[in-house]
């Protein structure tokens, strides 16, 4: 009974030890992943962004301001809603094969990632590359208007950028929270679209 006994111990304490060390290593290749998703994102975002300001009218680049602006807080609600919502009504739309009904399950069952992704990595990038583009705008007003001095209207845009940020988030908070699913549903049919579209033009190719 005693060498019963200590075999299941033993096997109790492997089966411990190889959890623990396998979660340690999802951990560490989560970890990996977001630092290397967090740089290409912001890589991208901030090639066009620059490549857009560059090109556009001072109009053209307080609009393309404000669509930065609108991304962070759009994939901030997101990150909320994922966190919010709950799977039934995406598992019943999976056994009827509505489009999307897999992929919001995906979603929900991957939240906490989801949400760090939406409001962390995209978020935070979103913020830094609004006050990028809130200096250049700055620097175009100035040179348009010589109204006030160009330290004056950097820190007037930087405040309303920071503004406009809090109050887009804070008000879509409550938005995410009532219509979470609904939420949840249009960004899961949205990668269902995506994913049709890539496996069609993969067939085109083969």
């Amino acid at each position: 009974m005693k060498s019963t006994q200590d075999t299941s111990d033993k096997q109790g304490r492997r089966h411990r030890k190889n959890g623990a060390r396998n979660k340690s290593a999802s951990k560490a290749r989560w970890l990996i992943t977001i630092f290397f998703l967090a740089l290409t994102i912001s890589a991208v975002f901030s090639f066009f962004s620059q490549q857009l300001l560059g090109r556009a009218s001072l109009s053209g680049a307080f609009l393309i301001l404000l669509a930065i602006i609108a991304i962070g807080i759009l994939f901030d609600l997101l990150g909320v809603a994922v966190t919010a919502a709950e799977e039934k009504p995406f598992h019943s739309m999976a056994s009827r094969k509505v489009p999307g009904g897999v992929e919001g399950i995906w979603l929900l069952r991957n939240a906490g990632k989801v949400s760090s992704v939406c409001n962390d990595v995209v978020g935070d990038i979103c913020g830094i590359i609004s006050g990028t583009a809130a200096a250049v705008v700055a620097i175009e007003t100035w040179n348009s208007t010589h109204a006030f001095s160009q330290q004056m209207v950097q820190l007037l845009l930087s405040a309303l950028v920071a503004a406009l940020t809090i109050l887009g988030k804070a008000f879509c908070k409550q938005i995410a929270l009532d219509n979470s699913t609904a939420i949840v549903q249009s960004a899961a049919r949205l990668i269902w679209r995506c994913k049709r579209l890539f496996s069609r033009k993969s067939k085109r190719k083969k």
